[in-house]
């Protein structure tokens, strides 16, 4: 288990300013490591392992790659899904679906240091999220996104808002973000925003997150 301790609110909403999510689809045959420290060179703040399909013992050497990366670079490292993965390579934190391991019992199981978000994608789901005792809300899919074909129907500023409203969480919007539109997701309340393909798919892992780095510092300023 991560020894490190439980990050205060304001550290963990500037953890979560650019969050990049790994996908082994969109790096084409690419190493995920390299690009993962192409994408923290770029100025991402978080990393989180996505990754649904790979058997169990790949992930896990994936995941101590990638969590070794994140501890030098002193970026918050994250597994989805997977709290097993994520305790036995001392990732400080594990993302939850509505679908995966209660919020309770991720919590039983990982300790008050674990950094635990939650996906929610409506205001009631925000709210039973803290109640639980997530750390953090990935809220989405803010815009039209074609990564996660089952993500529904875009939120928008106004849903992104209304869910933002709902709990006192820090908020990540994920699902469609682009250097484009990221300062609406900011506008909108999200403390940070969550790319895929945005980051992962490009030629240029690097300089593509610095252009969203970029567009966050702006929206923020």
């Amino acid at each position: 288990m991560s020894t490190q301790r439980r990050w205060p609110v304001a550290d963990l909403r500037r953890a979560l300013a650019v969050y990049v999510l790994t996908d082994r689809a969109c790096a084409r045959g690419r190493s995920e490591v390299d690009l993962a420290a192409a994408a923290l060179a770029g100025g991402a703040t978080a990393l989180q392992l996505r990754d649904k399909d790979r058997p169990a013992r790949e992930l896990y050497a994936l995941a101590c790659a990638l969590a070794e990366l994140c501890a030098t670079a002193a970026v918050l490292f994250v597994v989805n899904d997977r709290l097993d993965i994520a305790l036995a390579c001392g990732a400080p934190g594990v993302h939850l679906g509505q679908d995966d391991l209660p919020v309770e019992r991720a919590r039983a199981l990982g300790g008050p240091d674990l950094v635990i978000g939650v996906s929610a994608g409506t205001p009631r789901e925000a709210v039973a999220a803290w109640r639980a005792g997530a750390d953090y809300l990935g809220v989405g899919p803010a815009f039209a996104t074609a990564t996660k074909p089952d993500a529904g129907t875009p939120l928008g500023r106004t849903g992104l808002a209304s869910v933002v409203r709902a709990a006192p969480l820090p908020v990540v919007a994920i699902g469609g973000i682009r250097p484009e539109n990221a300062a609406v997701a900011l506008a909108a309340g999200a403390c940070g925003v969550a790319a895929i393909s945005a980051v992962m798919a490009a030629t240029d892992v690097a300089a593509q997150a610095s252009r969203l780095a970029s567009a966050v510092r702006g929206a923020l300023a």
